[in-house]
């Protein structure tokens, strides 16, 4: 049984992820675009330049590559959450059954949060360029500036090419630093109010609890994985011209000298935004498939 219940963490984790991104993508390319770019006044000047200039599909540049890369991202996240999760109870406990304590929680989910960096890392730095480029609404025509990218495999490629396959891991040290914390901070606190909120007796949280547990514990891993999410995204983007940053440290270390300590957050209202829903579909799917799951088996 605690084999099965390991591969079933894989498939559900996979669900969650993939339905998660479909639900917060247009949050999330209005954020990358304010962290990056400093043209706009504002979230929702963001909203309207975006929607008149490019239409509702400006919303949603460069989802197909995020759905597969974080399906399977999560699908690791959760995998290796469970599993190293189910190896600390042993050691700790004896036996891999045994009631994880919060901090055999936060140190497994901290495991997987950076652990699937290596398979997001090159997905997340498609999105983000995709994001951000600038595409008329309007067929294009031949006075009009033609994308650098013509979809999500023609970026990757012209990356590589341009600035080697490492190119694809810019800015992944900020995100293990986002990633890890983030997933620690969002799975110990999806269990600790899961946990608070279900009645004696029961061994699976309500559907309202779920929700409930999914949107909050979102918006507190957002609280600590904001900061490095900006700097990922910077570095990301540091790519049009002359380069800006030297490298991690110059990044946060300009990026603070230029605007502020407040910089980091920028981004933070969006983030915990989005993370209501997304974090509600999030768990709410990954809840659904584990109890189809044994169900099953």
């Amino acid at each position: 049984m605690l084999q099965n219940i390991r591969i079933m963490d894989f498939i559900a984790g996979s669900a969650g992820g993939a339905f998660g991104v479909m639900v917060g993508y247009p949050f999330d390319t209005v954020k990358v675009n304010i962290q990056t770019q400093n043209i706009y006044r504002g979230i929702w000047h963001c909203v309207q330049s975006t929607y008149k200039n490019e239409g509702v599909c400006g919303f949603y540049k460069g989802m197909t590559m995020p759905v597969i890369a974080v399906s399977l991202s999560f699908s690791v996240a959760f995998g290796t959450y469970r599993n190293v999760l189910q190896y600390l109870c042993k050691l700790r406990h004896g036996t891999p059954e045994a009631r994880p304590a919060t901090c055999d929680i936060f140190l497994s989910g901290l495991t997987g949060g950076v652990t699937q960096v290596l398979l997001v890392s090159p997905a997340d730095m498609v999105k983000v360029r995709l994001q951000c480029q600038r595409v008329a609404f309007s067929k294009l025509t031949r006075e009009a500036p033609k994308p650098k990218y013509h979809g999500p495999i023609h970026c990757l490629r012209t990356i590589v090419c341009e600035e080697g396959a490492l190119g694809l891991y810019k800015g992944a040290q900020a995100l293990a630093l986002r990633d890890g914390p983030f997933f620690a901070t969002f799975l110990t606190s999806y269990h600790i109010i899961c946990e608070q909120l279900t009645p004696p007796g029961l061994t699976e949280p309500e559907w309202k609890v779920v929700l409930l547990a999914g949107g909050l514990s979102g918006m507190c891993g957002w609280c600590v994985g904001t900061p490095m999410d900006l700097i990922k995204a910077r570095l990301q983007m540091d790519w049009i011209g002359q380069r800006r940053y030297r490298g991690f440290l110059h990044c946060i270390t300009d990026s603070v000298r230029s605007e502020g300590p407040g910089v980091f957050f920028k981004g933070l209202i969006l983030n915990c935004t989005r993370a209501v829903p997304v974090n509600m579909a999030v768990f709410s799917s990954y809840e659904i498939v584990m109890r189809l799951l044994k169900q099953k088996y």
